[in-house]
């Protein structure tokens, strides 16, 4: 079944969660990059995947995007992380930032000009992707449909408390964002915006 075969009106648990959830593993590739899409607490969720991959060796830059800023907060979302992860030991010349996004597909256009800025972009082959777990198919697929398409992507979901494969739908919150989700991204395939794809 494709994500364009599903109905928003009549979406069981067991459709959610294969859509969000499955075949996300992180195949343990090296990349050019990690990619960390900001959020109003990656810095508390996102953050420490990300500089975990970045001590592991798995990659030696990483790009923090996202422009929103939270709360009548001074700082955008990349620049919170960039800060943070600094403040971590990640020296400054290893971060990358995109302050300019306000969503997920301008974080995904908005990150092609700093990419190619430092790599050149026909130079590179994968790219490390950091975001919930909830989130990741989307921003995958984002990545899939504007990105060259020689670049390859291995997924990193960094769990936060409520959203994870295996609490989404033990609390009202939990099973708020995943239905969100859900919808918002057969929506986005069945538009065009995003490229279609095969659930088990």
């Amino acid at each position: 079944m494709y994500i364009s075969d599903l109905n928003t009106e009549q979406l069981s648990d067991q459709t959610m969660s294969k859509l969000l959830y499955t075949n996300n593993e992180d195949d343990n590739q090296n990349g050019d990059c990690i990619f960390v899409a900001g959020s109003s607490k990656a810095v508390e969720y996102r953050l420490p995947k990300a500089i975990e991959l970045y001590r592991q060796g798995r990659a030696n830059k990483i790009l923090f995007s996202g422009g929103v800023k939270w709360n009548n907060s001074e700082l955008s979302e990349a620049m919170k992380l960039k800060r943070q992860a600094m403040l971590d030991g990640v020296p400054e010349c290893d971060i990358l930032i995109e302050e300019e996004s306000l969503h997920t597909l301008e974080n995904v256009l908005a990150s092609l000009l700093v990419l190619n800025r430092e790599f050149h972009l026909y130079q590179m082959k994968r790219i490390l992707v950091v975001t919930a777990s909830y989130h990741i198919r989307r921003l995958h697929l984002t990545l899939k449909t504007y990105m060259p398409d020689w670049i390859e992507f291995t997924l990193c979901s960094a769990d936060d408390n409520n959203t994870t494969k295996n609490n989404w739908f033990l609390s009202e919150h939990g099973r708020h964002r995943v239905e969100t989700e859900s919808k918002k991204l057969i929506s986005y395939v069945k538009q065009g915006i995003l490229q279609d794809a095969k659930i088990n």
